[in-house]
C-alpha cells in the first residue's frame, strides 16, 4: 500500500519507465525519457511516461524538482527520508540534503493561519565544479 491506501500498481510500461528513470544521470525531463524509450524501442506514449513518473513520485520512488518551465525527475535515493535538493544550475547536478530544522514550516504557517500539508524546496546554485570552471 501507498499513500491514501491505494494499492501499487506494477505494469510494464511502468517499469520500463522506472528502469530508464534508473539509468538517467540527474534529473532528466518527461520529454528526454520518452526519447530514450522512444530510441529502446519500449513504445510507451508520453502521457504514459508523465502519468507513470509522477506516480512514482507520489509512491516515494522518484523526486521531482521545477526549474520553471518544466520538471524534472529522478530516482529518489532516499526514499524512505524526507529531503531536499541543492542543484547547480549549470550542470544539474544535485545532492540531497535535509535541513536540521523542518519545524520552521509549521512554525510560519501557524503565525498566518496556515496548516502545512505539504512542502518542496529546491536551492539553486553553481557545484565545486562548475563554479571554477
Amino acid at each position: 500500500m501507498t499513500q491514501a491506501g491505494k494499492t501499487r500498481r506494477n505494469t510494464a510500461q511502468k517499469d520500463a519507465v522506472r528502469r530508464a528513470l534508473a539509468s538517467a544521470e540527474g534529473f532528466v525531463s518527461a520529454q528526454d525519457l520518452h526519447r530514450r524509450l522512444d530510441g529502446e524501442g519500449s513504445r510507451v506514449a508520453l502521457a504514459t511516461v508523465y502519468r507513470q513518473l509522477n506516480a512514482l513520485a507520489d509512491e516515494g520512488e522518484a523526486d521531482i524538482v521545477s526549474t520553471g518551465d518544466e520538471q524534472l525527475f529522478r530516482t529518489c535515493r532516499q526514499p524512505d527520508r524526507h529531503h531536499h535538493h541543492l542543484i547547480c544550475e549549470n550542470c544539474g547536478n544535485a545532492v540531497e540534503v535535509t535541513p536540521d530544522d523542518e519545524g520552521w514550516f509549521a512554525r510560519i504557517a501557524a503565525d498566518h493561519g496556515y496548516t502545512v500539508t505539504r512542502h518542496s524546496i529546491e536551492i539553486y546554485g553553481r557545484c565545486p565544479r562548475c563554479r571554477t570552471a
